[in-house]
């Protein structure tokens, strides 16, 4: 048995003490950013971020002040945006049948690796939602025109990708492989952004290793399950999300398959190793009730806490990263 004496207890209980509360603010703070960020987008202000609104636009500057606070630069060229059209249907957000423009928002870090600098790893989620509903859209309550401000889809999981970008800009520690954080438009009308983000690509699509999403982090239950697809999609994948769930708070829900239905499944397609996140489905999905005060901002600090850790792990692996189809 190891004896140590009394003044040295102390010394250890104080450091004991000083090493949780400072995990405890650490923790504290990014819930409080958490709910800042997903306050903002979800609020009656926003009207529900559809594609070709001043609101919209405006969730895409909200995102690229962060972006650039934090020290992404843009892809290519001097833009973080990347424009590209859409087609509304008719009665879609109280509007007439048209093509709007949007934007998917983009920019990256450069890694820390003179040769795996070369390589990118993908982390996105999408900020678009259905403003204010109606016949066409996707809403559960057709006959309802009310703002849909999709609190948890997915107000979240932009919150989730910011709360994960503040923490990257503040680690002394850059990743070895280079990161793209992209926040896209148009999901909600059939993965549009995350489409044209692949079909018109800024960098060689060889060089893309991984994608991870966030779409619906905010509503995490009392059994702490986040729920994953596509962990098998690169190598030891599951096994790596096994491991960053030991000691997280968080009880993952591994599936090394089922890819899902978010932005993911087009990097997927295009064969992109990709894992998409989320914390599962509730009665207010897609309806004008899906607010702010149902989100629980401290499951989604420990969300973003997990998804860091593992965007940071899958930049820095030691081994190859590849494709490995699921289907």
């Amino acid at each position: 048995m190891l004896l140590v004496k009394k003044n040295e207890w102390k010394y250890f209980w104080a450091i004991a003490v000083f090493l949780s509360c400072a995990v405890n603010a650490q923790d504290s703070h990014l819930a409080k950013t958490f709910y800042k960020h997903d306050k903002y987008l979800s609020s009656d202000k926003m009207e529900g971020r559809f594609p070709g609104t001043k609101q919209n636009n405006a969730a895409a500057a909200y995102i690229k002040k962060y972006f650039k606070k934090y020290g992404l630069k843009p892809l290519k060229g001097d833009s973080y945006y990347q424009y590209f059209k859409l087609f509304v249907k008719e009665g879609v957000n109280k509007m007439p049948s048209d093509t709007v423009q949007t934007q998917n928002v983009v920019g990256f870090i450069e890694g820390s690796d003179p040769k795996l600098k070369n390589e990118y790893i993908v982390i996105g989620a999408h900020y678009d939602h259905w403003g204010w509903g109606g016949v066409g859209s996707s809403s559960k309550k057709k006959d309802t025109v009310a703002i849909h401000n999709g609190a948890d889809d997915n107000a979240s999981g932009v919150a989730a990708l910011l709360c994960v970008l503040e923490k990257v800009s503040k680690s002394k520690v850059k990743p070895k492989r280079s990161l793209i954080f992209v926040s896209f438009s148009g999901e909600e009308e059939g993965l549009l952004g995350s489409k044209y983000f692949i079909n018109h690509l800024q960098v060689p699509i060889v060089s893309v290793k991984v994608m991870l999403n966030m779409d619906m982090v905010g509503r995490l239950n009392a059994e702490k399950q986040i729920y994953m697809g596509g962990a098998g999609t690169f190598p030891d994948g599951v096994d790596l999300m096994k491991r960053l769930g030991e000691n997280s708070g968080l009880n993952p829900v591994i599936h090394a398959g089922d890819i899902g239905g978010s932005d993911h499944v087009s990097f997927y397609r295009a064969g992109i190793s990709a894992v998409g996140f989320h914390t599962g489905g509730h009665p207010q999905y897609h309806t004008p009730e899906d607010d702010i005060d149902l989100i629980n901002f401290e499951g989604g600090a420990l969300v973003s806490q997990y998804i860091y850790n593992a965007l940071i792990a899958i930049a820095n692996y030691s081994q190859p990263l590849y494709f490995i189809n699921q289907n």
